[in-house]
C-alpha cells in the first residue's frame, strides 16, 4: 500500500460526501486506502460514511468510534492514523476536498524523488461558506525546501493546509504537550521537519472551507483557557527542539501572556493581571514605550495613580487657591 488517506470528520454530513469522492476521483499508478475517522457525530455523518464503504468495500474504510474522543479531534487523528498501511499519508478535513484528480501521483513522485524529505504540501484554495471571497494561501514565491527554522519565529506561523501536505508514515509522535494542545498541524509540522525537510509542489490542488461563524478564532484571543493553551504548546514545542530557538519562542509565548492581559476572566483581576504583565516583561522584553505603556495599564493600580496625580498637581492648586 503505497498512500493511507485519511479524512477526519466530525458532524460534516453535508460535507463528507464530497471529501470522499475527491480522494476516490485520485488517478494513480499505485495503490491507496481511505480511511474515514468519524468522532462520534451525531448529524448522520456516520450513515453517509458508512454508506460509502458498502458501495466500495476494497477502497474505503469506516472509523467509527462509539463516543467522541475530544481534544479538537486530535485522539481521532491519532487513533485513524493506527489503522493507515500505507508509506505515505495524505490527511484531510472532513468539510475540505481535493481539486486534482493527480494530486496524489504528483506528491508520491517528490517523495520517491526526495527520499531524504519528511514530507511535502502544495497551494490550497481557501473560500469562505458564505462566498464572499476566496483566495490562495501560498504565494507565488513560495520557498520551495522548509525546515524547523521556517515554522518558527516570534508570531504564529502557518502556510500549509491540512489537505495539501503528504507525510511519511512513522514518522509522527505525540507527546504530552501536543496531546494537550488545540492545534494539530503547528506542532505536526514541527515534528516533522525536525526529520527531514517538507518541500512545496507547486500547484493549487484542494480547497479549504472556512467558515466566519465557527471557524474565526477572534473570540478565542480574549479567552484565557484557549491563551494558556497555546502557551504550553509552544512551550513544549521549544522543549521538543531542544531550547535551540530559545529567545525567539519565549517572545512568541510572552505575546499569549500580552493578550490574558485583556482576557475576559482578568478584566477584573488587578493582582493576576499584574503578575501576567510581569511575565510578558520578562519574556518579551518590549521596547520603553510599550513597557512604560504596560506598567501603567496593567502593574500599577488605579488608586495609586490617582494619589500620585492628587500629590503631583497639589502645588499648582496650592497655588490657585491662595490667589
Amino acid at each position: 500500500m503505497k498512500v493511507s488517506v485519511t479524512i477526519l470528520t466530525y458532524n460534516q454530513k453535508n460535507f463528507i460526501g464530497k471529501a470522499i469522492d475527491s480522494a476516490l476521483a485520485q488517478q494513480t499508478d499505485f495503490d491507496f486506502e481511505i480511511l474515514v475517522g468519524d468522532d462520534c457525530s451525531t448529524d448522520g455523518a456516520q450513515e453517509v460514511i458508512q454508506a460509502y464503504q458498502d458501495k466500495y468495500p476494497n477502497k474505503v474504510k469506516a472509523v467509527l468510534h462509539s463516543k467522541n474522543l475530544g481534544q479538537n479531534g486530535l485522539f481521532n487523528t491519532i487513533e485513524t492514523l493506527k489503522l493507515a498501511k500505507g508509506r505515505y499519508i495524505a490527511p484531510m478535513d472532513g468539510d475540505d476536498y481535493w481539486t486534482d484528480t493527480s494530486k496524489l501521483q504528483k506528491q508520491v513522485d517528490f517523495m520517491e524523488a526526495h527520499p531524504d524529505f519528511s514530507a511535502c504540501f502544495h497551494n490550497a484554495l481557501i473560500t469562505y461558506e458564505d462566498g464572499s471571497s476566496s483566495h490562495v494561501l501560498n504565494p507565488p514565491d513560495q520557498k520551495a525546501v522548509i525546515t524547523v527554522e521556517d515554522l518558527v519565529g516570534e508570531d504564529e506561523i502557518w502556510f500549509m493546509a491540512t489537505s495539501a501536505v503528504m507525510f511519511k508514515n512513522g514518522l509522527m509522535h505525540y507527546p504530552e504537550w501536543f496531546l494537550q494542545s488545540t492545534s494539530g498541524d503547528i506542532p505536526r509540522y514541527v515534528i516533522l521537519a525536525k526529520q527531514g525537510p517538507i518541500g512545496y509542489v507547486p500547484g493549487v490542488m484542494s480547497v479549504y472551507r472556512k467558515n466566519r461563524g465557527g471557524a474565526s478564532f477572534r473570540d478565542h484571543y480574549q479567552d484565557a483557557r484557549f491563551l494558556y493553551n497555546r502557551i504550553r504548546m509552544y512551550e513544549g514545542i521549544n522543549k521538543e527542539l531542544g531550547h535551540q530557538y530559545d529567545a525567539l519562542l519565549k517572545r512568541n509565548i510572552a505575546r499569549y501572556y500580552r493578550m490574558l492581559l485583556d482576557a475576559r476572566q482578568y478584566q477584573k483581576r488587578y493582582f493576576q493581571r499584574a503578575g501576567l504583565a510581569l511575565k510578558y516583561l520578562y519574556l518579551g522584553k518590549p521596547n520603553k514605550e510599550t513597557t512604560k505603556e504596560t506598567i501603567r495599564d496593567y502593574i500599577l493600580p488605579k488608586w495609586l495613580l490617582q494619589v500620585y496625580s492628587f500629590f503631583a498637581l497639589l502645588p499648582h492648586r496650592l497655588k490657585e487657591s491662595s490667589r
